[in-house]
């Protein structure tokens, strides 16, 4: 809760609907009141901590690692929930999780960038001559499910492949590689 005294509170209302909330709320206050020249704000709501539940709640906390930074809130989704190695179909089991973060995701106003990454050991296969390929494939596939079964808007999602060349973690070890090998879904910030 936030106190203020002394304010003009539709002055102070217009303010915080200008500003807008980074992820979803346009600004929009959940309670204002004034008791005695004091105005109290309740709080907007905290999208991290939406999806963090849902990630507890459901048992992907080995799976999904949640990231906030300047861009925005990633949702780093490894490998072994959504792809069998070296393939880009989804798992039958990856609509669950998919599904899950999807009822969130959906209601955002913000963009939404699906990313696909690899580890650095070379593919080549008739289906994927390069990581760059498995990468794009995997993110157009997640893309494609978030689209055309979970309802995301098609204006708010872009797709991007970036292989091996933005690692969360060391190429030297299976327990760096597999933490590589991931789709990330950026909520962009507005």
């Amino acid at each position: 809760m936030y106190s203020i005294s002394n304010v003009d509170v539709l002055k102070f209302s217009k303010m915080i609907t200008a500003m807008g909330n980074v992820f979803g709320n346009d600004g929009k206050i959940i309670g204002l009141t004034q008791n005695q020249n004091v105005i109290d704000i309740l709080p907007l709501g905290n999208l991290k901590s939406d999806l963090d539940k849902i990630i507890e709640d459901n048992g992907y906390e080995s799976s999904i690692r949640l990231e906030e930074n300047e861009r925005g809130i990633t949702l780093h989704i490894l490998e072994d929930i959504l792809f069998a190695s070296g393939k880009a179909d989804l798992n039958t089991g990856s609509s669950e999780v998919l599904s899950s973060l999807a009822a969130i995701i959906r209601e955002l106003p913000n963009d939404v960038r699906v990313e696909g990454h690899t580890d650095n050991m070379p593919i080549n296969s008739s289906a994927f001559p390069s990581n760059w390929h498995l990468s794009v494939a995997r993110a157009l596939n997640t893309a494609y499910y978030l689209i055309n079964t979970e309802g995301l808007s098609p204006e708010k999602v872009s797709v991007v492949g970036n292989a091996e060349f933005k690692p969360i973690a060391e190429n030297n070890s299976d327990a760096g590689r597999s933490q590589n090998r991931r789709v990330d879904i950026v909520i962009i910030k507005k």
